[in-house]
Protein backbone atom coordinates (compact mmCIF):
# COMPACT_ATOMS: atom_id res chain seq x y z
CA UNK A 1 0.00 0.00 0.00
CA UNK A 2 1.30 3.53 -1.10
CA UNK A 3 0.74 6.75 -0.48
CA UNK A 4 -0.63 9.22 -3.10
CA UNK A 5 -1.09 13.05 -3.46
CA UNK A 6 -4.26 13.87 -5.56
CA UNK A 7 -5.98 16.55 -7.31
CA UNK A 8 -9.99 15.99 -8.09
CA UNK A 9 -13.15 18.11 -9.18
CA UNK A 10 -16.07 18.17 -6.29
CA UNK A 11 -19.64 18.83 -7.18
CA UNK A 12 -19.67 22.21 -7.07
CA UNK A 13 -16.65 22.33 -9.46
CA UNK A 14 -14.11 23.31 -6.51
CA UNK A 15 -10.16 21.53 -6.53
CA UNK A 16 -10.16 19.54 -3.86
CA UNK A 17 -6.01 18.26 -3.24
CA UNK A 18 -5.31 15.56 -0.41
CA UNK A 19 -3.57 12.61 0.52
CA UNK A 20 -5.25 8.99 0.10
CA UNK A 21 -3.31 5.47 0.58
CA UNK A 22 -3.97 2.72 -1.32
CA UNK A 23 -2.35 -0.44 -3.49
CA UNK A 24 -2.74 1.44 -7.04
CA UNK A 25 -3.73 4.72 -8.55
CA UNK A 26 -6.62 3.01 -9.65
CA UNK A 27 -7.50 2.39 -6.79
CA UNK A 28 -7.21 5.66 -5.45
CA UNK A 29 -9.23 6.77 -8.31
CA UNK A 30 -11.96 4.87 -7.59
CA UNK A 31 -12.18 5.80 -3.74
CA UNK A 32 -12.22 9.34 -5.20
CA UNK A 33 -15.39 8.63 -7.61
CA UNK A 34 -16.97 6.73 -4.59
CA UNK A 35 -16.78 9.98 -2.32
CA UNK A 36 -17.99 11.92 -5.12
CA UNK A 37 -15.18 13.33 -6.77
CA UNK A 38 -13.67 13.31 -10.16
CA UNK A 39 -10.40 12.77 -10.50
CA UNK A 40 -7.81 15.00 -12.16
CA UNK A 41 -4.13 13.47 -11.00
CA UNK A 42 -3.15 10.73 -8.78
CA UNK A 43 0.69 10.57 -8.34
CA UNK A 44 2.77 7.98 -5.81
CA UNK A 45 4.49 10.25 -3.50
CA UNK A 46 7.64 8.27 -2.99
CA UNK A 47 7.72 8.13 -7.10
CA UNK A 48 7.31 11.54 -7.24
CA UNK A 49 10.07 12.16 -5.06
CA UNK A 50 12.63 10.20 -6.63
CA UNK A 51 11.94 12.29 -10.03
CA UNK A 52 11.78 15.73 -8.53
CA UNK A 53 15.82 14.89 -6.81
CA UNK A 54 16.65 13.89 -10.59
CA UNK A 55 15.65 17.42 -12.00
CA UNK A 56 16.41 19.50 -7.94
CA UNK A 57 17.29 19.20 -4.45
CA UNK A 58 14.65 20.13 -2.35
CA UNK A 59 15.06 19.35 1.34
CA UNK A 60 13.63 20.04 4.49
CA UNK A 61 14.88 22.66 7.25
CA UNK A 62 17.04 20.95 10.12
CA UNK A 63 14.25 22.85 12.66
CA UNK A 64 11.64 20.48 10.20
CA UNK A 65 13.89 17.28 10.29
CA UNK A 66 14.70 17.70 14.18
CA UNK A 67 10.66 17.99 14.97
CA UNK A 68 9.07 14.93 13.06
CA UNK A 69 12.69 13.20 14.89
CA UNK A 70 11.25 13.95 18.19
CA UNK A 71 7.80 13.13 17.85
CA UNK A 72 8.56 10.04 16.57
CA UNK A 73 10.81 8.84 19.03
CA UNK A 74 8.41 9.77 21.50
CA UNK A 75 5.62 7.65 19.83
CA UNK A 76 8.20 4.49 19.69
CA UNK A 77 9.39 5.28 23.05
CA UNK A 78 5.33 5.16 24.20
CA UNK A 79 5.35 1.74 22.56
CA UNK A 80 3.02 2.56 19.45
CA UNK A 81 3.57 0.31 16.32
CA UNK A 82 5.96 2.24 13.72
CA UNK A 83 2.94 2.57 11.09
CA UNK A 84 0.80 3.79 13.66
CA UNK A 85 3.78 6.49 14.96
CA UNK A 86 4.35 7.77 11.64
CA UNK A 87 0.67 8.24 10.69
CA UNK A 88 0.36 10.24 13.83
CA UNK A 89 3.54 12.23 13.05
CA UNK A 90 2.06 12.97 9.60
CA UNK A 91 -1.25 14.05 11.31
CA UNK A 92 0.88 16.80 13.79
CA UNK A 93 2.81 18.40 11.33
CA UNK A 94 1.21 21.67 9.98
CA UNK A 95 2.86 21.90 6.52
CA UNK A 96 1.80 19.61 3.67
CA UNK A 97 4.38 18.26 2.26
CA UNK A 98 6.26 17.13 5.27
CA UNK A 99 2.64 15.20 5.49
CA UNK A 100 3.29 13.58 2.75
CA UNK A 101 6.61 12.80 2.94
CA UNK A 102 5.93 11.21 6.26
CA UNK A 103 3.15 9.15 4.60
CA UNK A 104 5.08 8.29 1.91
CA UNK A 105 7.58 7.04 4.32
CA UNK A 106 4.64 5.04 6.25
CA UNK A 107 3.21 3.51 3.18
CA UNK A 108 6.76 1.67 2.68
CA UNK A 109 6.60 0.39 6.25
CA UNK A 110 3.35 -0.72 5.75
CA UNK A 111 4.52 -2.58 2.79
CA UNK A 112 7.10 -4.55 4.69
CA UNK A 113 10.06 -2.32 4.29
CA UNK A 114 12.59 -1.38 7.52
CA UNK A 115 12.22 2.21 8.25
CA UNK A 116 15.73 3.24 7.53
CA UNK A 117 14.85 1.59 3.94
CA UNK A 118 11.60 3.77 3.75
CA UNK A 119 13.64 6.71 3.96
CA UNK A 120 16.27 6.20 1.44
CA UNK A 121 13.14 6.59 -1.06
CA UNK A 122 13.72 10.53 0.18
CA UNK A 123 17.77 10.90 0.29
CA UNK A 124 16.95 14.64 -0.57
CA UNK A 125 15.41 15.00 2.83
CA UNK A 126 16.85 12.07 4.72
CA UNK A 127 20.49 12.18 4.66
CA UNK A 128 22.94 8.99 4.74
CA UNK A 129 23.78 9.80 8.14
CA UNK A 130 20.25 9.81 9.42
CA UNK A 131 19.18 6.58 7.69
CA UNK A 132 22.56 4.84 8.39
CA UNK A 133 21.94 5.45 12.20
CA UNK A 134 18.13 4.74 11.94
CA UNK A 135 19.12 1.03 10.11
CA UNK A 136 21.67 0.19 13.67
CA UNK A 137 18.74 1.69 15.91
CA UNK A 138 16.50 -0.91 13.85
CA UNK A 139 18.82 -3.79 14.14
CA UNK A 140 19.98 -3.05 18.17
CA UNK A 141 16.32 -2.48 18.63
CA UNK A 142 16.86 0.65 20.62
CA UNK A 143 15.06 3.00 17.76
CA UNK A 144 13.77 5.07 20.10
CA UNK A 145 16.84 6.04 21.76
CA UNK A 146 18.62 6.48 18.55
CA UNK A 147 15.80 8.81 17.10
CA UNK A 148 16.57 11.05 20.65
CA UNK A 149 20.30 11.28 19.83
CA UNK A 150 19.50 12.21 16.28
CA UNK A 151 16.65 14.96 16.96
CA UNK A 152 19.65 16.31 19.89
CA UNK A 153 22.49 16.13 17.02
CA UNK A 154 19.93 17.81 14.41
CA UNK A 155 19.10 20.51 17.27
CA UNK A 156 22.84 21.33 18.26
CA UNK A 157 24.19 21.44 14.11
CA UNK A 158 21.11 23.95 13.65
CA UNK A 159 21.84 25.59 16.57
CA UNK A 160 25.33 26.01 15.63
CA UNK A 161 24.89 27.14 12.00
CA UNK A 162 22.58 29.75 13.59
CA UNK A 163 25.07 31.02 16.10
CA UNK A 164 27.61 31.78 13.21
CA UNK A 165 24.73 33.25 10.62
CA UNK A 166 24.09 35.68 13.27
CA UNK A 167 27.62 36.62 14.29
CA UNK A 168 28.24 36.96 10.49
CA UNK A 169 25.40 39.61 9.79
CA UNK A 170 26.73 42.59 11.49
CA UNK A 171 30.05 42.63 9.31
CA UNK A 172 28.37 41.55 6.80
CA UNK A 173 25.90 44.46 7.04
CA UNK A 174 28.85 46.61 8.13
CA UNK A 175 30.64 45.80 4.76
CA UNK A 176 27.88 46.21 2.63
CA UNK A 177 27.23 49.58 3.62
CA UNK A 178 30.65 50.82 3.83
CA UNK A 179 31.20 49.56 0.06
CA UNK A 180 28.08 51.55 -0.73
CA UNK A 181 28.87 54.89 0.92
CA UNK A 182 32.46 54.80 -0.14
CA UNK A 183 31.44 54.09 -3.92
CA UNK A 184 28.51 56.61 -3.54
CA UNK A 185 31.00 59.35 -2.19
CA UNK A 186 33.40 58.59 -4.97
CA UNK A 187 30.45 58.63 -8.13
CA UNK A 188 28.19 60.99 -7.42
CA UNK A 189 29.70 63.56 -4.63
CA UNK A 190 33.05 63.77 -5.67
CA UNK A 191 32.52 64.80 -9.29
CA UNK A 192 30.04 67.58 -7.86
CA UNK A 193 32.83 69.21 -5.57
CA UNK A 194 34.88 68.99 -8.19
CA UNK A 195 33.31 71.27 -10.80
CA UNK A 196 34.09 73.96 -8.05
CA UNK A 197 37.90 74.41 -9.01
CA UNK A 198 36.94 73.75 -12.65
CA UNK A 199 38.45 76.93 -14.09
CA UNK A 200 40.76 78.19 -11.06
CA UNK A 201 43.61 77.46 -13.18
CA UNK A 202 45.72 76.59 -10.03
CA UNK A 203 47.46 72.82 -9.90
CA UNK A 204 45.18 70.68 -7.48
CA UNK A 205 46.85 68.85 -4.82
CA UNK A 206 48.07 65.07 -5.20
CA UNK A 207 45.60 63.71 -3.56
CA UNK A 208 42.18 65.66 -4.85
CA UNK A 209 43.80 64.45 -8.26
CA UNK A 210 44.09 61.36 -7.41
CA UNK A 211 40.82 61.25 -5.96
CA UNK A 212 39.26 62.77 -9.32
CA UNK A 213 40.81 59.96 -11.11
CA UNK A 214 39.27 57.36 -9.40
CA UNK A 215 35.89 59.28 -9.38
CA UNK A 216 36.09 59.57 -13.22
CA UNK A 217 37.19 55.35 -13.63
CA UNK A 218 34.17 54.59 -11.61
CA UNK A 219 32.04 56.55 -14.04
CA UNK A 220 33.45 55.83 -16.66
CA UNK A 221 34.21 51.75 -15.96
CA UNK A 222 32.23 51.25 -13.06
CA UNK A 223 29.45 49.03 -15.38
CA UNK A 224 32.62 46.90 -16.93
CA UNK A 225 33.97 46.43 -13.49
CA UNK A 226 31.01 45.26 -12.04
CA UNK A 227 30.93 42.77 -15.32
CA UNK A 228 34.27 41.76 -14.80
CA UNK A 229 33.91 41.09 -11.08
CA UNK A 230 30.67 39.31 -11.70
CA UNK A 231 31.92 37.07 -14.65
CA UNK A 232 35.05 36.09 -12.13
CA UNK A 233 33.07 34.91 -9.68
CA UNK A 234 30.85 32.90 -12.00
CA UNK A 235 34.27 31.70 -13.18
CA UNK A 236 35.74 31.17 -10.11
CA UNK A 237 32.30 29.08 -9.22
CA UNK A 238 32.64 26.79 -12.46
CA UNK A 239 36.23 25.92 -11.96
CA UNK A 240 35.41 24.65 -8.29
CA UNK A 241 33.15 21.84 -9.66
CA UNK A 242 36.20 20.69 -10.80
CA UNK A 243 37.58 18.19 -8.23
CA UNK A 244 41.30 18.80 -8.73
CA UNK A 245 40.94 22.96 -8.65
CA UNK A 246 38.57 22.32 -5.71
CA UNK A 247 40.98 20.59 -3.83
CA UNK A 248 43.57 22.62 -4.67
CA UNK A 249 41.45 25.81 -2.77
CA UNK A 250 40.76 23.20 -0.06
CA UNK A 251 44.09 22.77 0.52
CA UNK A 252 45.07 26.43 0.40
CA UNK A 253 42.57 27.18 3.26
CA UNK A 254 44.35 24.91 5.30
CA UNK A 255 47.29 26.26 5.01
CA UNK A 256 46.34 30.16 5.79
CA UNK A 257 47.14 30.90 9.01
CA UNK A 258 43.73 32.49 10.26
CA UNK A 259 41.23 30.48 7.94
CA UNK A 260 42.63 27.36 8.16
CA UNK A 261 41.96 26.78 11.65
CA UNK A 262 39.25 27.84 11.41
CA UNK A 263 37.78 25.43 8.85
CA UNK A 264 39.66 22.93 10.58
CA UNK A 265 38.31 23.13 14.03
CA UNK A 266 34.58 23.16 11.65
CA UNK A 267 35.65 19.96 10.03
CA UNK A 268 36.87 18.10 12.74
CA UNK A 269 33.79 19.14 15.20
CA UNK A 270 31.54 17.90 12.23
CA UNK A 271 33.47 14.76 11.74
CA UNK A 272 33.58 13.77 15.69
CA UNK A 273 29.93 14.37 16.72
CA UNK A 274 29.00 12.49 13.38
CA UNK A 275 31.01 9.11 14.73
CA UNK A 276 29.97 9.81 18.16
CA UNK A 277 26.48 8.98 17.53
CA UNK A 278 26.80 6.56 15.09
CA UNK A 279 29.25 4.58 17.57
CA UNK A 280 27.03 5.40 20.27
CA UNK A 281 24.25 3.66 17.65
CA UNK A 282 26.20 0.52 17.83
CA UNK A 283 27.11 1.30 13.50
CA UNK A 284 30.40 -0.66 12.42
CA UNK A 285 33.96 1.53 13.20
CA UNK A 286 34.58 1.03 9.60
CA UNK A 287 31.11 2.05 8.27
CA UNK A 288 30.68 4.99 10.42
CA UNK A 289 34.15 6.36 9.16
CA UNK A 290 32.81 6.14 5.75
CA UNK A 291 29.39 8.18 6.51
CA UNK A 292 31.03 10.68 8.99
CA UNK A 293 33.71 11.28 6.33
CA UNK A 294 30.71 12.55 3.72
CA UNK A 295 29.58 14.96 6.33
CA UNK A 296 33.03 16.71 6.36
CA UNK A 297 33.36 19.70 3.67
CA UNK A 298 36.65 20.17 3.42
CA UNK A 299 38.27 17.58 0.79
CA UNK A 300 41.67 16.76 2.01
CA UNK A 301 40.03 16.04 5.40
CA UNK A 302 37.47 13.89 3.57
CA UNK A 303 40.17 12.09 1.93
CA UNK A 304 42.01 11.57 5.07
CA UNK A 305 39.25 10.13 6.80
CA UNK A 306 38.68 7.72 3.83
CA UNK A 307 42.35 6.64 4.44
CA UNK A 308 41.71 6.40 7.99
CA UNK A 309 38.45 4.04 7.23
CA UNK A 310 40.93 2.04 5.08
CA UNK A 311 43.80 1.63 7.69
CA UNK A 312 41.26 0.36 10.61
CA UNK A 313 40.16 -2.25 8.20
CA UNK A 314 43.54 -3.26 7.76
CA UNK A 315 43.92 -3.59 11.77
CA UNK A 316 45.26 -0.13 12.36
CA UNK A 317 44.18 2.42 15.48
CA UNK A 318 41.75 5.02 14.52
CA UNK A 319 43.74 7.76 16.46
CA UNK A 320 46.97 6.52 14.61
CA UNK A 321 45.23 6.24 11.20
CA UNK A 322 43.82 9.63 11.52
CA UNK A 323 47.19 10.72 12.45
CA UNK A 324 49.05 9.96 9.07
CA UNK A 325 47.82 13.05 7.60
CA UNK A 326 48.91 15.58 10.16
CA UNK A 327 45.78 17.24 9.66
CA UNK A 328 43.85 17.05 12.97
CA UNK A 329 44.26 18.86 15.95
CA UNK A 330 46.62 16.64 18.70
CA UNK A 331 43.92 17.27 21.54
CA UNK A 332 41.41 15.12 19.41
CA UNK A 333 43.94 12.48 18.48
CA UNK A 334 44.79 12.33 21.75
CA UNK A 335 41.01 12.06 23.30
CA UNK A 336 40.37 9.48 20.41
CA UNK A 337 43.91 7.44 21.95
CA UNK A 338 42.63 7.67 25.80
CA UNK A 339 39.10 6.44 24.58
CA UNK A 340 40.49 3.36 22.14
CA UNK A 341 42.45 2.44 25.20
CA UNK A 342 38.91 3.02 27.83
CA UNK A 343 36.64 1.39 25.44
CA UNK A 344 34.92 4.95 25.67
CA UNK A 345 35.39 6.26 21.98
CA UNK A 346 32.11 7.12 21.68
CA UNK A 347 32.11 9.40 24.55
CA UNK A 348 35.67 10.82 24.33
CA UNK A 349 34.55 11.70 20.37
CA UNK A 350 32.02 13.60 21.99
CA UNK A 351 33.68 15.61 24.11
CA UNK A 352 36.05 15.99 21.23
CA UNK A 353 33.80 17.64 19.61
CA UNK A 354 32.36 20.04 21.95
CA UNK A 355 35.93 21.10 22.52
CA UNK A 356 36.20 22.23 19.01
CA UNK A 357 32.98 23.59 18.57
CA UNK A 358 33.88 25.81 21.75
CA UNK A 359 37.38 26.34 20.36
CA UNK A 360 35.63 27.24 17.03
CA UNK A 361 33.15 29.63 18.40
CA UNK A 362 35.88 31.40 20.35
CA UNK A 363 37.94 32.16 16.65
CA UNK A 364 34.80 33.34 15.67
CA UNK A 365 34.14 35.80 18.20
CA UNK A 366 37.89 36.59 18.30
CA UNK A 367 37.97 37.71 14.02
CA UNK A 368 34.61 39.15 14.35
CA UNK A 369 35.66 41.26 17.07
CA UNK A 370 38.36 42.36 15.00
CA UNK A 371 36.57 42.74 11.97
CA UNK A 372 34.19 45.26 13.35
CA UNK A 373 36.46 48.24 14.45
CA UNK A 374 38.83 47.38 11.21
CA UNK A 375 35.40 47.90 9.14
CA UNK A 376 34.74 51.35 10.43
CA UNK A 377 38.58 52.19 11.11
CA UNK A 378 38.56 51.79 6.75
CA UNK A 379 35.25 53.50 6.51
CA UNK A 380 36.47 56.37 8.73
CA UNK A 381 40.09 56.49 6.97
CA UNK A 382 38.13 56.42 3.15
CA UNK A 383 35.95 59.38 4.17
CA UNK A 384 38.65 61.11 5.88
CA UNK A 385 40.41 60.88 2.22
CA UNK A 386 37.96 61.74 0.73
CA UNK A 387 37.27 65.15 3.06
CA UNK A 388 40.75 65.82 2.78
CA UNK A 389 40.93 65.92 -1.14
CA UNK A 390 37.99 67.95 -1.31
CA UNK A 391 39.03 70.22 1.48
CA UNK A 392 42.86 70.79 0.64
CA UNK A 393 42.33 72.76 -2.75
CA UNK A 394 40.17 74.84 -0.18
CA UNK A 395 42.93 76.16 1.75
CA UNK A 396 44.93 76.57 -1.15
CA UNK A 397 42.74 78.68 -2.73
CA UNK A 398 42.28 80.80 0.82
CA UNK A 399 46.51 81.56 0.73
CA UNK A 400 45.95 83.02 -2.17
CA UNK A 401 42.81 85.39 -1.58
CA UNK A 402 45.06 86.40 1.20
Amino acid sequence: MGAFDYSAVDGQGRVRKGVLEGDTARHIRQQLRDRGLVPLTVDEIARREKRRKQRFQRGISAAELALITRDLSTLVRAGLPLDEALSAVARQTSKGRLNKLVLGVRSRVMEGHALASALADFPHVFPELYRATVGAGERSGNLDLVLERLADYTEARQGAQQKVLLALLYPALLSLVSIVVVIALLTYVVPQVVQVFEGVGQELPFLTRALIAISDGLAEWGVAIAVAVVTGLMGFAYLLRLQGFRVAVHRMLLSMPLVGRLVRGVNVSRFASTLSILLESSVPLVDALRVSASVVTNLPLRQAIDDAARRVREGDNLHNALGQSRLFPPVTLQLIASGEAGGNLDQLLSRAAQYQQRETETLIAVYLGLLEPLMILFMGGMVLVIVLAILLPVFDLSQLVK
